[in-house]
């Protein structure tokens, strides 16, 4: 008995570290997304859907994509597994030296990335967008946005292995923090800069390194203050580098399938009309507002508390943190969905048209934001419960399914962009981010066949009951109030924006409480204890 209550006790403490990490993450990633908000304003107000925009976006998009590939998405997610289990299992003099020797190695690769980057940007850009090649100046542009912004490579990896580092030693503050100042450059530098230069949109490229650079240097005083030196060690046989190798192979091969996803939607829609890619990006940027303030939030969150799990064989806390982080993942994500998808259109006039963007691309903006916001709740999941893979140092079945996934958004993109243009690239990727959650679920139950998700599926029920709930009634007040007696002028559209989301969070909570969900009493409890 006593046993069994000290084991409960053990759980809410994990539970409660994991929603405070979250909510850090969330608070600074909000900052974050609000900050990207406006810098994809200012993009917006400056250079609108031309061919200025299309070639920043693309131009940006590679070394993001490139970044995710070397590091966020690969190193990261191999290395805290196993710097963890160093902090449990071993002196942390020892963690940190393999952290010395992994950021040696990482910044080695890194640079010899960056400089055959920048010298094949040509034939790189010509594989990403190809369509662009027959433009001539769009081409040209996009090659040289594409040389000034790929060192960003360097900088952002390594801010992504600070960011390792720090969260496995439970501190999320700074790595969350990060790129608030990646958005500050950006603005910064197309407001200052810009304006200065023949060719404007250089500005702004110049601002994606100023951002990467300040990001490091917001790193650097918590890295020294834990007490990791950064002076280089270099041993190739250290045993971690051979684990984390394992692991990172079969990571590689999954996050080049998903950045494939990437390239095929960058590469088949420079064959649709021009301002497609633009549109598609700025539907995009909404959709990860709440995917970047919640669901990889949570997954932050969650991975280094997995990973301690795993490390101590501990199956059934593993399952309930992994419950736990599904279950406020899908509180939060059914609903956003259900939001964005009726006032999609309000929010990107207000954002977004003005200047260069005009009301035609509002209106093809916000018919990809419906599509890509059906599949917001894949998109979330898949998030989370990929980090229970890496957690258990399994890279392999992720790579597996990641393979399917492409296979069904190639497909799926090619039937679709006919008939509806960049809308059926967006509801591929929907139709593929819900294919792969699915079979990430089944695999991890087939591994972990203890996994009882019938909970799971009852929350998901109550809250989507609540989404329908709310969704209904949003549709009423936007019917007979909104249509009938606001105009679009920016300030009616900022009473029905406030008014839709104030009332849609109430009455979304009324009927999370009529439906006795249980993230309303966690929420409470969260609330209670920062009083």
């Amino acid at each position: 008995m006593e046993i069994n209550r000290l084991i409960k006790k053990t759980d809410n403490i994990e539970k409660r570290q994991m929603g405070r990490a979250a909510g850090i993450v969330s608070f600074y990633t909000m900052i974050s997304r609000v900050l990207g908000l406006i810098r994809d304003m200012v993009i917006a107000s400056f250079f609108g859907a031309t061919i200025s925009a299309d070639a920043f976006i693309v131009a940006f998009r590679i070394p993001n994509m490139i970044r995710r590939f070397t590091a966020e998405g690969n190193m990261t997610i191999a290395f805290i597994p196993v710097f963890t289990e160093y902090l449990k299992t071993k002196s942390k003099q020892e963690a940190f030296d393999l952290a010395r020797n992994i950021l040696t190695l990482l910044s080695i690769i890194l640079v010899i990335i960056t400089v055959f980057g920048i010298i094949l940007t040509p034939w790189i850009v010509r594989l990403i967008a190809n369509g662009f090649v027959n433009e001539g100046a769009k081409y040209e542009l996009t090659v040289l946005l594409t040389r000034i912004t790929f060192p960003y490579i360097l900088l952002v990896s390594l801010v992504a292995f600070f960011m390792g580092v720090l969260n496995s030693l439970k501190h999320f503050a700074a790595p969350a923090a990060a790129p608030i100042f990646l958005n500050l450059g950006i603005i910064g530098a197309t407001y200052l800069i810009s304006p200065h230069l023949e060719e404007p949109v250089i500005g702004s490229a110049i601002g994606v390194l100023i951002g990467g650079v300040m990001q490091i240097l917001l790193q650097l005083p918590f890295i020294y203050r834990c007490g990791l030196r950064l002076k280089p060690l270099f041993n190739l046989r250290h045993p971690a580098v051979k684990q984390i190798a394992l692991l990172i192979i079969p990571a590689l091969f999954g996050s080049a399938i998903y950045q494939i996803n990437q390239l095929t939607g960058t590469l088949l829609a420079s064959y649709l009309p021009g301002g497609s890619v633009s549109w598609l990006y700025y539907a995009d940027r909404l959709v990860e507002l709440p995917l970047g303030v919640f669901a990889i939030a949570i997954s932050t969150a969650s991975l280094p508390s997995l990973s301690r799990q795993a490390a101590e064989k501990d199956n059934s806390a593993f399952m309930d943190t992994l419950d736990h982080a599904l279950k406020m993942t899908f509180f939060i994500s059914i609903p956003a969905m259900a939001g964005l998808i009726i006032m999609g259109k309000p929010l990107i006039h207000l954002f977004f048209q003005r200047g260069a963007f005009d009301a035609v691309s509002t209106d093809m903006t916000a018919s990809a934001l419906i599509y890509y916001s059906i599949g917001l709740w894949a998109f979330s999941g898949v998030r989370v419960i990929v980090s229970a893979f890496y957690a258990l140092q399994d890279t392999v079945t992720p790579v597996k399914i990641s393979v399917i996934t492409f296979f069904t958004y190639l497909v799926s993109g090619l039937l679709l962009m006919f008939p509806m243009k960049h809308n059926g690239l967006a509801l591929a990727l929907s139709i593929s981010s819900a294919v792969n959650f699915l079979l990430l679920v089944f695999f991890l139950r087939k591994k972990m066949p203890e996994w009882n998700f019938r909970p799971l599926l009852v929350s998901i029920l109550k809250v989507l009951s609540a989404s329908i709930l709310m969704s209904i009634c949003l549709i009423l007040i936007n019917i007979y109030l909104f249509s009938k007696y606001l105009h679009h002028s920016n300030i009616s559209l900022i009473i029905q924006i406030a008014v839709m989301v104030t009332g849609g969070i109430i009455i979304f909570i009324v009927g999370a409480w009529i439906f006795k969900c249980q993230e309303i009493g966690i929420l409470t409890r969260l609330i209670n204890r920062k009083r």
